[in-house]
């Protein structure tokens, strides 16, 4: 196992990580002010495309902590470097209007409303989901689209529990057609390579922290670096002992890895 206060660069999940909703985790801010010291890095990693970067700066801010948008990589971010080596003529985004926006703004071919020129469906986290949108999708696939989604996630957690993500609502469109999406976010490990090329540190200093084994720790051992699991969110040590996914740290919470890195 490699010693934690080797590590420069932090990978950090958000929800169930270093905050639940509006409820910033105690100890978060003595992390990040903790890595500052130390020279090191950290870099927001969300799998979550139902919000650009700019609303999760502005999330943080009303949490305390100052970031810009520099300081974010996101599951749209890998999906358009995903894109863009493509050559699709149209898109049908499915997703937010913030999702849409994201895409369209990057220059790709985007559309939502079902027309006879698409040849890829890209689904996104949906908070505003429709059956207008299941219905297109359906008949997309049904064509034989290609076939992406921003992220596995089965649920995002909430203050009052758990919603459907993206995952589930790509696993009820199987049902209804026999077809799963290329899955770009964690547990691939673009973001990682992403945030690798961004800031210059080398895998044997990255980690990746975050309360979800099949996606946050998968991500940090399919791209080969050292991933750190907190309890603090969806995943529990029942889940872990179940899981052939290993995490290389296990703590409770972000405060417990702040007083094992201070000591």
């Amino acid at each position: 196992m490699s010693n934690l206060k080797d590590k420069k660069l932090f990978l950090l999940d958000m929800d169930g990580t270093i905050y639940l909703d509006n409820d910033l985790f105690d100890g978060t801010i003595d992390f990040l002010n903790y890595v500052k010291s130390i020279g090191g890095r950290y870099i927001f990693l969300t799998n979550n495309s139902s919000k650009s970067v700019d609303k999760y700066v502005e999330k943080l801010l009303t949490l305390g902590i100052t970031a810009t948008a520099d300081d974010f990589l996101t599951s749209v971010n890998a999906t358009v470097v995903y894109l863009k080596k493509q050559s699709y003529k149209k898109i049908y985004a499915f997703g937010t209007k913030s999702f849409i926006s994201q895409l369209k703004s990057e220059g790709l071919p985007v559309t939502d409303k079902l027309e006879d020129d698409i040849d890829c469906l890209c689904m996104g986290f949906d908070t505003e989901l429709a059956f207008q949108k299941l219905e297109d999708a359906c008949i997309l696939l049904g064509r034989g689209v290609d076939y992406i989604a921003t992220n596995p996630d089965w649920v995002c957690p909430t203050w009052y529990g758990f919603v459907p993500d993206c995952g589930s609502v790509s696993e009820m469109l199987y049902n209804a057609t026999k077809r799963r999406p290329l899955f770009i976010g964690k547990p691939e490990p673009a973001m990682v390579e992403l945030a690798l090329d961004k800031t210059g540190f080398k895998k044997e200093e990255a980690a990746i922290m975050g309360d979800r084994l099949y996606t946050d720790i998968a991500c940090g051992v399919n791209a080969g670096i050292s991933s750190i699991f907190v309890l603090s969110g969806e995943g529990t040590m029942e889940d872990l002992a179940k899981s052939e996914v290993k995490p290389e740290f296990v703590y409770d919470n972000i405060r417990a890895i702040c007083d094992e890195l201070i000591k």
